[in-house]
């Protein structure tokens, strides 16, 4: 005859998963996000750019200037002087020697203020400057 009891208590034995293969994947998913994102700056200002057919996307990692309407200077969501924009960009080459420096200006800033700040930039090394720009809206 069989004894329920016995073969009962002799194939009983708790379950258990292992936590450690499920904490080594997430710290794997963490590593790779942290190393594939793609971290962006801003200029800290929320301008309106003029529009210009000939505007071309740059994907490389570039240096960004804003210039209120105001004739402010920001720089990494900070305002900066005209005087400390070479500093500023000597700075971020020495980071990113590839960097391209983008000046993004409001439609309605003064020329004179876009201008020398260009040239702050490029006494700072800067070979790349441009301005950023709007393409228009030809929906119309």
């Amino acid at each position: 005859m069989i004894d329920i009891r016995k073969s009962l208590r002799s194939n009983f034995h708790e379950e258990e998963i292992n936590m450690a293969p499920l904490i080594d994947m997430v710290f794997l998913l963490l590593i790779f996000f942290m190393v594939t994102t793609s971290f962006v700056k801003e200029t800290g200002i929320d301008v309106h750019r003029p529009t210009a057919a000939t505007a071309t996307l740059k994907n490389k990692g570039n240096i960004l200037l804003g210039v209120s309407e105001a004739g402010g200077i920001f720089f990494e969501k900070k305002v900066i002087d005209i005087r400390s924009v070479r500093a500023h960009i000597e700075r971020s080459l020495a980071e990113n020697p590839e960097g391209a420096v983008v000046i993004v200006a409001d439609r309605k800033s003064d020329t004179g203020v876009v201008v020398k700040v260009m040239d702050q930039c490029r006494l700072a090394g800067a070979t790349r400057v441009s301005i950023a720009a709007a393409k228009p809206n030809l929906d119309r």
